[in-house]
This record gives C-alpha cells, sequence and structure tokens, in this order.
C-alpha cells in the first residue's frame, strides 16, 4: 500500500501547483486588463466659458431689426467678451426686418467668442422672420409661454408667393442660410427649413418638441437655471455655462442708438409722415421758415424709418395726393368736396402704407387703425376749422370791402391804415386791409418797421402811404 501512496501524493501536490499557477495567471491578466479601462473612463466636464463671477449683459432686441439694433448687438458682445462675461442673454421679441442687419447679428451671434442665449419674451411675443434666424443662431434657446417662432417665407409685393427665378433664388438662399443655422447649432433642420418654405409657426411648446429650442422659460431667473451647466460649442471648443452667481447686468442702447430704433416703428413713421406733409403745407399757406424747417426734418426722420419696412410707393402717393387736395380746398370753391376727397386718399395711403413682407426676414407690419382713425379725426377737424374761418373771412370782406380787407378788388380804399412789416426806404411791406401788400413812402423818406401809416393811393398792387396813426391825419402823430 506504502508504494502506490506515494506517487497519488505527488500527483496531488502537482496539480494544486498548476491550479495555483493558473489562478495567479487569470488574476494578473484581470489586472493587465483593467488598466487601460481606468484610462478610458470619461474626462471631466470642459471648463467653465470666462469668469463666472462676471456680470452676464442682458441685451433686448425689440422691435424692427435694423442696422442700429445689427450695430448694438456687435457692440454688446464686444463689450461682453472683453470683460470675460461667462454669457450674454438677448431677449427678443421681433416681427422682422433688414435682411443685411439680420445677416450681421447672426453672424456676430455664432461666432461670438462667449455662450451666447436667447429668450423670446415677454408673453404674447414673437421671434417672426428675421428673430427666426436669431434665435436659431444662439447656442441656447428659450421662450416664455404664450410666445411664437417661426414664419419666415418670402413672398411678393401682394402677399402672393415669389414665382419664376427670382423666387427660386430668394427661397433657395433663404433656406440654405437657415439650414447652415440649425447645423451649426444643433437645432431641427426639417423645422427650420419649413419656416421658410411653408411660412411653418410654432408656439413655444411646439417648438421644445420638435427641437427648435431649447425649453420654456417663465423669467430670467428661469433662464439662468436651466442654461447654468449647459455644455455648448463656442469657436473650436466646447465649454460649460456657469452663470449660477453671475449677476444680470441690463445693456440698453445708448439715447442716440435708441432714438434712430425708434424711428423703424411703423407707427411712428407713419406719425412722422404725416407731420412733415403738415408742416409744408403750412409753409405754403403761411410761410414762416418754422413750420417749413420742422416739416421737412420729419420727413427726412419718417424716410430714415421706412429705410427698414417693407415701403408701399402708392401709399404714400396716396397720402401725398390727400395733402395736396387740402392745400387746393384752401384756394378752390369745392364746398368742402376736396376735403372729404383728402380725407379718403389719407386713410387709404395710411392702411397701403406698408406691403406683404418680400424677403424671409422682413416683418409683416402696418399702420394701427386706432392710430389712423385718430389722425384722420385730428385731420378732419384741421380742415373744418379752416374752411369754417375761410368763410367767415369771405363773408366779411364781401359785407364790407370798403372797412375790412380788399374785398375780392385788389384795391385798398384811400385812408385806411396800415403798419409797416418792413422798413419802407422808400419801398417795403405794409399790413393793409386784412393782407400783406408792398408799399412805398409817398415822401420818398424812410418808414421804421412797426410804425403806423395811412394809405393815399395805389398804383397797381403797391401802395402809397404816409406815416399817422391809426384814426388819425400826420399831423395828430405823437412824437
Amino acid at each position: 500500500m506504502q508504494p502506490s501512496t506515494q506517487p497519488n501524493r505527488i500527483a496531488a501536490r502537482l496539480g494544486r501547483f498548476l491550479v495555483a499557477a493558473a489562478t495567479a495567471w487569470l488574476v494578473v491578466a484581470a489586472l493587465g486588463t483593467a488598466r487601460p479601462a481606468l484610462a478610458a473612463d470619461p474626462s471631466p466636464s470642459p471648463a467653465p466659458a470666462g469668469d463666472p463671477t462676471a456680470p452676464v449683459y442682458v441685451i433686448s432686441a425689440t422691435g424692427i431689426v435694423d442696422s442700429v439694433m445689427a450695430g448694438y448687438f456687435e457692440e454688446s458682445v464686444k463689450r461682453a467678451a472683453d470683460e470675460d462675461s461667462p454669457a450674454i442673454i438677448v431677449t427678443i421679441n421681433t416681427p422682422g426686418g433688414s435682411l443685411d442687419a439680420t445677416q450681421r447679428i447672426v453672424s456676430s451671434l455664432l461666432e461670438a467668442p462667449l455662450p451666447t442665449i436667447v429668450w423670446v419674451s415677454p408673453s404674447g411675443g414673437r421671434a417672426a422672420s428675421a428673430g427666426t434666424f436669431i434665435t436659431l443662431a444662439a447656442n441656447l434657446a428659450y421662450m416664455a409661454p404664450g410666445t411664437n417662432i417661426g414664419a419666415a417665407s418670402p413672398v411678393g409685393s401682394g402677399g402672393e408667393e415669389l414665382e419664376g427665378t427670382i423666387g427660386d433664388k430668394v427661397r433657395n438662399d433663404a433656406i440654405a442660410n437657415i439650414r447652415s443655422i440649425a447645423e451649426a447649432r444643433g437645432r431641427d433642420v426639417e423645422w427650420a427649413v419649413s419656416t421658410v418654405e411653408d411660412a411653418v409657426s410654432s408656439s413655444a411648446v411646439e417648438a421644445v418638441a420638435v427641437g427648435a429650442v431649447d425649453g420654456i422659460a417663465t423669467s430670467l431667473e428661469d433662464v439662468r437655471r436651466q442654461a447654468d451647466g449647459q455644455v455648448v460649442r463656442v469657436g473650436s471648443s466646447d465649454v460649460t455655462v456657469d452663470i449660477a452667481d453671475a449677476p444680470f447686468v441690463e445693456l440698453p442702447m445708448n439715447p442716440f442708438q435708441s432714438i434712430i430704433h425708434l424711428l423703424s416703428d411703423p407707427n411712428i413713421a407713419f406719425i412722422l409722415l404725416t407731420i412733415g406733409f403738415y408742416g409744408l403745407l403750412f409753409e405754403l399757406q403761411s410761410p414762416n421758415f418754422v413750420t417749413g424747417i420742422l416739416g421737412a426734418i420729419a420727413l427726412i426722420l419718417a424716410f430714415i424709418g421706412f429705410g427698414s419696412l417693407p415701403l408701399n410707393v402708392a401709399g404714400l402717393l396716396l397720402i401725398g395726393l390727400a395733402i395736396v387736395l387740402f392745400l387746393l380746398e384752401f384756394t378752390v370753391t369745392s364746398h368742402g368736396l376736396l376735403a372729404v376727397g383728402g380725407l379718403i386718399c389719407f386713410v387709404l395711403g395710411a392702411f397701403a402704407l406698408y406691403t406683404a413682407p418680400g424677403t424671409p426676414t422682413a416683418p409683416d407690419v402696418s399702420v394701427a387703425a386706432p392710430l389712423v382713425f385718430l389722425m384722420a379725426g385730428v385731420t378732419a377737424a384741421f380742415m373744418v376749422l379752416v374752411l369754417v374761418t375761410v368763410v367767415r373771412v369771405r363773408r366779411r370782406t364781401r359785407a364790407y370791402a370798403g372797412a375790412y380787407g380788399a374785398g375780392g378788388s385788389s384795391t385798398v380804399p384811400a385812408g385806411s391804415d396800415g403798419l409797416v412789416r418792413t422798413s419802407l426806404a422808400p419801398t417795403g411791406v405794409v399790413y393793409a386791409a386784412g393782407e400783406e401788400w408792398t408799399a412805398r413812402s409817398r415822401s420818398g423818406s424812410e418808414i421804421a418797421t412797426g410804425e403806423h401809416v395811412h394809405v393815399v393811393g395805389q398804383e397797381g398792387l403797391t401802395l402809397i402811404v404816409e406815416p399817422g396813426l391809426p384814426g388819425g391825419s400826420p399831423e395828430e402823430r405823437g412824437p
């Protein structure tokens, strides 16, 4: 029994040794494969953008998108970048605007060296036409409840779809532009294209559902909460939005920018146009330079505003025709028909002053109906006052032709009193018989401005006068 036991023990020991060696090899192999796994662990989040304690500038894109707003955007982004701000927030509420201005704003957002956030607000606001391009160009986009975005389809001046080569060119260019913006920001490309192809407009909830924007935010603090910690791409690298402790600082337009931007409001431009026409009308009726200069300035400001608006020349001509009819009413006896025709032209011109947008970014705007009727009512009241005054003057001059006015005869009765308006040396201007006349001194001596005179004769349309107090002879003049 002994000899057979010894080999068994040796075999058992050898087996145990082999098992131990195999186990050790497996452990070493397992440890060797674990090291690469540690190296493959995900890297930490990208570094924060800017200084997390620096101010987050909040800028406003309200109203028509014009060159003033584009400059304001560019200056604001540069200032935020220079101050190492962790982000910049844009609150937007616009019907659209200039194509060139929109492209400048989109470029400033896409090339910004810091995270850009757009918030469509307040409730009831919109990011239409140009606003759609701007919103999609931001790193992060949020919308307030009750807002909408989209409707960036180009149409003709009458609202019809553009046909032919021009229509295809405008549409394809807009589609390529908005597609590139959506791809650059990782947004839903099909939806973005549909806003141009089919004039699709979506509510805040729908826009979030299709991936057009990142969420719904009820306030700036809500925007902060949702944006903080998000990883976005700025330039060629990813950064983390860190604005949890950053103070919000509003960065409005400077006073000059605010005034010029205000001119692009369709209602303000209409008011300035009307004031300008009235100023020129008053200047033609009663030359005084003041109303003429003010009217010219108002017209210039109005046309500055029209530069960012889809102006309809037909509407402008109707308003101009209305002013001409009002002017003719003062000189032609029409029993008010010209004034009525002028009011009709004025109202039609006001409603037709702006056309439908002709480019994907242009705004769909019009003059507010209450403003049209208010201005028409003021005009009607003014015309009634003028007509009543004219009728009274005409009746008075006919009834008292000898004592008041020339009575339509171009003759001033001898003995009428007058007042020197410009010095008679010996010829000047006097006010007599309710009108201004060219006059000369009978003696040839100078009569100073402001002196009272008597009419002693008339040669054509030139009055012959001599000094004298009202109702008295020259001898009765005081020292």
